[in-house]
């Protein structure tokens, strides 16, 4: 295969592979659209800039051709950085567009003003590099997902800018012996259009496959969440302390579980609508999911009803950590209609016990005490006999 039918190859190809792509866009979740219109404008840029290098031959003496071809695949490169970005709810910015200019500049002026096809290549190679570095940086950067596709894509991207590293350094070190990019007599022309498929072909199905995992890990929070505050749900919950109890007890620790329900909610639904009611559950959920550690995996047991496993051996303590919660839940201010309401909480604890078969059994003990706050006056805490 010549590099010219190369190029034309890997046009083809593309093209397919953006068709594909458009063809799923309507299936993906609107959030992540336009991500996937991001990559599929990306894909189309690149496969306008194969196109245009494979067209030089049809019009060897018009200059302008490459410096367009290389700023359509620079822009491609962009587009593709873009899009993860966007994937991570990242904003653009419009310094975003440098490389792609200042490549195209250098790509323009050594092939125009003075042409140099050593410094072009080498040129168009670092930029390119850049931008694929710039991309794996979003697709490894700390606090990013861990999902399997993402490491695929991002060994992808790293595969491609190590080919173009070397293709740089193979033109910088005066090794290459082609004329123009599409001479037949150096086996790097022929290589490059192969591996500049990788990126806009494999990588799209390494970004559909990471589209995938999103809205697989999505449903999944929703199965397991309570809608309304972000909580886990009673059965997440159940599950999860099931296994706390079996691991506090074959590790000999201590484990106690709080339940938590706000006072007198129905007053606030009937003083001020449901709207504001959902809110208060909302404002409460928010203060809970501050103050318990990330393995308490705090939860809505249903209506006003929370609940919390905590890492305490003992009543005396266990009800401290219940009173710095009922505490800064009354000290939290809840806004209606320009003014501040105070909500008050009360809480009933119960520590595990020898006698304590499952979390029901715990959970039955939390509630009594619970019931027992109510009746001494509510916004306090209640230790289970």
């Amino acid at each position: 295969m010549d590099a010219l039918t190369a190029w034309l190859t890997v046009s083809t190809m593309i093209l397919l592979n953006g068709g594909v792509l458009g063809l799923m866009h309507r299936d993906l979740p609107e959030a992540l659209r336009p991500s996937a219109h991001s990559w599929r404008i990306a894909t189309l840029l690149n496969a306008g800039g194969a196109v245009l290098l494979a067209a030089q031959r049809l019009d060897p003496g018009n200059r302008n051709v490459l410096p367009i071809a290389n700023a359509l695949l620079m822009l491609g490169m962009t587009g593709y950085w873009r899009a993860l970005r966007q994937f991570d709810g990242l904003a653009d910015a419009w310094w975003m567009l440098l490389p792609a200019a200042m490549g195209t500049l250098a790509v323009w002026w050594f092939e125009v003003v003075s042409p140099d096809l050593q410094m072009r290549v080498v040129a168009a190679s670092l930029i390119w590099s850049s931008l694929l570095f710039a991309s794996i940086h979003t697709l490894r950067r700390p606090g990013a997902d861990t999902e399997f596709s993402r490491r695929v894509l991002a060994g992808i991207f790293a595969a491609l800018a190590l080919f173009l590293v070397v293709r740089m350094l193979y033109h910088a070190l005066g090794l290459a012996t082609a004329v123009s990019g599409l001479d037949n007599s150096d086996w790097i022309n022929i290589v490059t259009p192969v591996v500049a498929a990788t990126l806009p072909v494999v990588g799209t199905t390494g970004f559909l496959l990471l589209c995938s995992q999103r809205v697989t890990r999505q449903w999944e929070l929703a199965a397991s969440t309570d809608y309304l505050t972000g909580l886990a749900n009673r059965r997440t919950f159940a599950d999860l302390g099931q296994a706390r109890i079996a691991a506090a007890r074959r590790r000999h620790v201590g484990l106690s579980l709080m339940v938590i329900d706000i006072d007198h909610f129905k007053r606030v639904n009937d003083a001020y609508g449901h709207d504001i009611g959902d809110a208060a559950l909302k404002h409460v959920a928010q203060a809970i999911a501050h103050w318990c550690a990330p393995s308490s995996r705090p939860g809505r047991l249903g209506g006003e009803e929370f609940v919390a496993l905590i890492n305490a051996d003992d009543g005396i303590l266990a009800c401290a950590m219940a009173e710095r919660l009922r505490m800064a839940i009354a000290e939290r201010p809840f806004r209606v209609d320009g003014r501040e309401e105070q909500i008050t909480v009360s809480i009933g604890v119960a520590t595990l016990i020898a006698s304590d078969r499952n979390l029901e059994d715990l959970l039955r003990r939390a509630d009594q005490a619970l019931y027992a706050a109510k009746a001494l006056g509510r916004n306090r805490v209640q230790l289970a006999s």
